[in-house]
């Protein structure tokens, strides 16, 4: 155990990266993996399930846990480790995306945005001090700054003024964040595809000083190959010591095509959303259960996977389970879905440390362009 946060860095492979990030909860292998607990919860799993597909560390939101429970409600309750009944790290977002994508009415000026809750539309104030303060409460180990993440495409002026924006709020955060030996703050870089306003935000946060480094206003309607070309240079702009962190994303090939670029952490909500709709993604690409080819299939839903899905159902199972809308369809599938994206970082991570990643992409691209396997 270790009563500070720090980043080891153990081996890279090109521009990969793979090392351990230490905290007082536990250590955190990357590239790294977050599920996305958004309301204390990662939907349709057990915290130690969750624990058991690998994962070191699950993502909570600060707009929804604002909201409901209440920060206050959750600190009162001995923070958000012991509410959630997970022991191991926990990031918290800032709030600032959801407010812009969610909220209501919002109106946003220097001091911070408010807004109308789209649970109940009582009205609320964000800025970034009460971000920190909020997150204080949760008691999360990784702290994101407040930030603005406007909706792509936009002009560069309005880029410019949104970053500039994010980069004072920046320094308010760090400010309102105090010292807190065994957390970490993360700044956020902006600039959407602007390479210019990239650095330009990076030398911002730099000078003000972060425990790690978040790539913001990414995965937000650009697509993939705009996202690549930012990845190509942006994380080199960040200090090497510290994690660097892509949010939002993604698809499994945009989890190896960003660890290929630089990048050390990921969030996202789409294993465990996917698999509450039926969709599975496996070794040989993404699986619909819904289909009827699966309806009189024995198989296991990928022969390579160790999840209770794999090793206990098939596909007919799968298929009958979504079909009559029982719940463990979701159970299932989810737990099927993170320990896929867990074995991928596994695999990651043992790729780069052996100095094989070109070998081991070449055969995660080749095998998922074989499809899924030929119906009976």
């Amino acid at each position: 155990m270790t009563d500070r946060f720090r980043f080891t860095l153990n081996a890279t492979d090109g521009k990969a990266r793979t090392g351990v990030i230490h905290t007082p909860r536990g250590d955190i292998r990357t590239p790294a993996f977050m599920p996305v607990g958004t309301a204390a919860t990662v939907k349709a799993m057990m915290p130690e399930s969750v624990a058991a597909t690998g994962a070191d560390i699950l993502l909570g939101n600060t707009y929804h846990l604002m909201l409901r429970p209440t920060a206050e409600r959750i600190d009162r309750l001995g923070g958000l480790h012991r509410f959630m009944n997970w022991e191991k790290p926990i990031l918290t977002d800032s709030g600032g995306f959801q407010v812009m994508s969610l909220a209501d009415l919002r109106k946003m000026s220097e001091d911070g945005v408010t807004f109308r809750s789209h649970v109940d539309g009582s009205k609320h104030f964000l800025s970034p001090e009460r971000s920190m303060e909020i997150q204080r409460l949760l008691g999360s180990d990784i702290v994101m700054a407040f930030d603005e993440c406007p909706a792509l495409p936009a002009t560069d002026e309005v880029v410019a003024k949104s970053m500039r924006l994010s980069m004072r709020w920046a320094q308010r955060s760090r400010d309102a964040f105090g010292d807190r030996p065994g957390h970490a703050l993360f700044g956020i870089m902006q600039g959407g595809v602007n390479r210019d306003l990239r650095a330009e935000s990076a030398e911002a946060l730099k000078a003000i000083g972060f425990e790690g480094y978040a790539l913001g206003g990414l995965a937000v309607g650009e697509g993939q190959e705009a996202m690549f070309g930012v990845l190509d240079y942006a994380p080199g702009f960040l200090p090497e010591d510290r994690p660097r962190y892509l949010m939002g994303v993604g698809k499994p090939d945009d989890i190896v095509g960003a660890v290929e670029r630089g990048i050390d952490m990921m969030d996202c909500v789409l294993p465990s959303r996917s698999g509450r709709t039926g969709q599975a993604w496996t070794r040989r690409g993404q699986v619909n259960i819904k289909n009827a080819r699966h309806m009189d299939d024995p198989r296991p839903l990928d022969a390579d996977c160790t999840c209770p899905a794999c090793r206990n159902y098939s596909r007919a199972y799968l298929h009958h389970v979504f079909k009559a809308q029982e719940i463990i369809s979701a159970m299932l599938l989810t737990w099927h879905n993170l320990q896929y994206y867990q074995d991928l970082m596994q695999g990651l991570r043992d790729a780069i440390a052996a100095g094989r990643l070109a070998e081991f992409t070449a055969a995660f691209h080749a095998k998922r362009a074989e499809g899924d396997i030929e119906p009976l």
